[in-house]
């Protein structure tokens, strides 16, 4: 059988790990006080993660580039693979908009951040209105990105066990057998 490189498989997973941990981060970030040492840390967090994401998705869109797609065996319909380059390109444009989104958030509220332990200073004018309109479109798209994770995850099950072909087990972790 014919899998993705095994920088691919590692890639495709370790981005589900980072985007678990980022979703999280944001949502447990409620159950502290604002402003305690619990809330900054989960904020930061999830800021650290974000880039990571963004990150390893850049380095994956080179990694596309540089190899071919194993063959799904046997093949689906046309209308299935044209709805499955339309969901790749949604989860990568998604998942590479939401980072940049997040620090022009952090930037038009004026706010510095931390990446890493490097401190990140502002750079443009800090705006309210600005910041305003990109939080609610970082937040819509962050609750969007929820939906196309799951209907992702919805697709590859129905792959592996509703139509049996290998789409899901090009992407698994182990051996080629």
């Amino acid at each position: 059988m014919k899998r993705f490189s095994r920088l691919q498989i590692f890639l495709h997973w370790l981005t589900l790990i980072l985007l678990v941990l980022t979703y999280v981060a944001m949502e447990f970030r409620g159950i502290f006080p604002k402003n305690s040492a619990g809330y900054l840390f989960m904020r930061e967090s999830h800021y650290n993660f974000g880039i990571l994401v963004w990150i390893v998705m850049a380095i994956r869109i080179v990694l596309r580039r540089c190899y071919h797609d194993p063959a799904i065996i046997p093949a689906p319909p046309v209308w299935q693979m044209v709805l499955a380059k339309l969901m790749h390109v949604a989860l990568y444009v998604t998942f590479l908009a939401l980072p940049v989104l997040g620090i022009l958030l952090m930037a038009y509220g004026g706010k510095e951040w931390t990446f890493l332990g490097m401190n990140i200073p502002g750079f443009v004018t800090p705006d309210n209105v600005t910041k305003s309109t990109i939080k609610e479109i970082h937040e819509t798209w962050a609750n969007i990105g929820y939906f196309l994770i799951g209907l992702h995850a919805c697709a590859s099950l129905f792959h592996h066990y509703i139509q049996k072909d290998n789409a899901l087990l090009r992407m698994m972790p182990g051996r080629d057998k």
